[in-house]
């Protein structure tokens, strides 16, 4: 289990500093506009008493110095607030910036302890199930159970390493996709059929419509169908059906996997396809994960030109929908 993520201290005490300096700099800008304000109307005063009365052009020269205060004090009412809008606009920046990277760092830490213990667990159950083989002569049934577990094992670390693996080259913009026409109704049948081998005990609905063809590679297509599958059952409870449905219709390809499982909350509808984020639901962070299903999803549908949406499913559960242009 992933622990739910907290406001970090130095979070706290880098916004607390953070917000005392800008208090500091607004203040000290108010005071230097008062001050430069009561300059402007001292040196107003001394030169209106300057002025005698009796002089024939003393109205116009009152004026003048009249007008000259109001340039003045429009002149630093202007750089005061340019200044003011400034310093808010690189505060509001560096503030977002900081919280980002802040929230980025407690999702990198929280993927770290998560990917510790994905990848441990399969390595763990391969080692005993090896060992087992190896000190004790079991039956043929019990040999083939141990050896179908150590490949379910072994699949799920390949899958676990190809996502990581992708999602740093994405990153570095180290991936150079090769485009083919694919059979996606195939692809999406040998996805469904290898998940059901891989959970037997799990019950798979499938409406898949025949020689649906897309644009786009076989590898990265076969990672977004198991990523949905593997989404879907991981968050749904083991009695519940998982849906998934392939269509043809409009010029685009629909792609849908349902689950009737805990779903996602509207507030985090728009979150859940970031890098290492995982949903505040206890429920889901009870569940197995890295963040990096969800996203990598996201990224392989913009390579192939489409985009991927979730919804509500009815009674439970969530719908995630990726649609594509046909080939």
């Amino acid at each position: 289990m992933i622990p739910v993520t907290r406001r970090p201290p130095r979070l706290f005490v880098v916004s607390f500093v953070y917000w005392v300096l800008l208090t500091y700099m607004v203040a000290a800008l108010l005071w230097w506009f008062i001050a430069l304000d009561k300059q402007n109307r001292d040196i107003t005063n001394i030169r209106l008493n300057e002025l005698r009365k009796d002089e024939p052009s003393y109205f116009e020269k009152s004026v003048a110095i009249m007008e000259a205060k109001k340039r003045k004090t429009a002149q630093y009412l202007g750089e005061g607030v340019t200044f003011l809008a400034l310093i808010m606009f690189g505060a509001v920046y560096v503030y977002r910036a900081t919280r980002r990277q802040f929230r980025v760092s407690q999702q990198q830490q929280n993927f770290m302890m998560a990917i510790t213990h994905e990848l441990k667990t399969p390595i763990a159950v391969a080692q005993l199930n090896l060992e087992t083989l190896q000190k004790r002569k079991l039956d043929e049934d019990k040999q083939q159970k141990l050896i179908s577990n150590t490949l379910q094992e072994a699949n799920r670390l390949n899958v676990l390493c190809n996502n990581i693996l992708f999602a740093s080259q994405l990153d570095a913009g180290a991936y150079s996709p090769t485009n083919e026409e694919v059979n996606f109704s195939d692809l999406v049948e040998g996805c469904v059929d290898d998940c059901r081998n891989r959970f037997p005990h799990r019950v798979i609905i499938e409406h898949i419509g025949e020689s649906i063809y897309l644009t786009g590679e076989t590898l990265l297509l076969q990672m977004l169908v198991n990523n949905l599958l593997d989404n879907a059952l991981k968050y749904s409870p083991k009695e519940a059906p998982v849906t998934i449905t392939l269509s043809e219709a409009s010029q685009r390809v629909k792609l849908v996997v349902s689950d009737e499982g805990f779903g996602v909350p509207d507030s985090e509808k728009k979150n859940i396809f970031e890098k290492f984020y995982r949903s505040g639901n206890e429920n889901t962070r009870k569940a197995k994960g890295t963040g990096l299903g969800l996203y990598l999803c996201k990224k392989i549908v913009e390579n192939h030109n489409g985009y991927i949406s979730v919804t509500d499913n009815s009674p439970s559960g969530s719908s995630f929908a990726a649609s594509f242009p046909v080939a």
